[in-house]
């Protein structure tokens, strides 16, 4: 089975070293040997990763925050008011 992943969005979030992050959501994709005409033979496995912009891993947190794994750092995602 082939797999491949997509990016679904791209965010800011807050450190608590203060400095402002990118970080990257991809979603993992798998494909199918069998598919409809007409419909993409990828498909969502339900799995999502975060990264940084340098490629350090990011884990979603139960609270809404994320943390950098390996460093201690957490991140809380930016809001944009409109």
């Amino acid at each position: 089975m082939d797999k491949m992943l997509q990016r679904l969005e791209t965010f800011t979030a807050r450190g608590t070293d203060g400095k402002v992050y990118s970080v990257h959501a991809f979603e993992h994709l798998c494909r199918m040997d069998v598919f409809s005409a007409g419909q993409s033979p990828w498909e969502s496995t339900g799995l999502a990763e975060y990264h940084l912009q340098d490629g350090h891993p990011v884990k979603a947190e139960a609270d809404g925050s994320f943390s950098v794994v390996g460093s201690g750092l957490r991140l809380k995602r930016e809001t944009t008011h409109h």
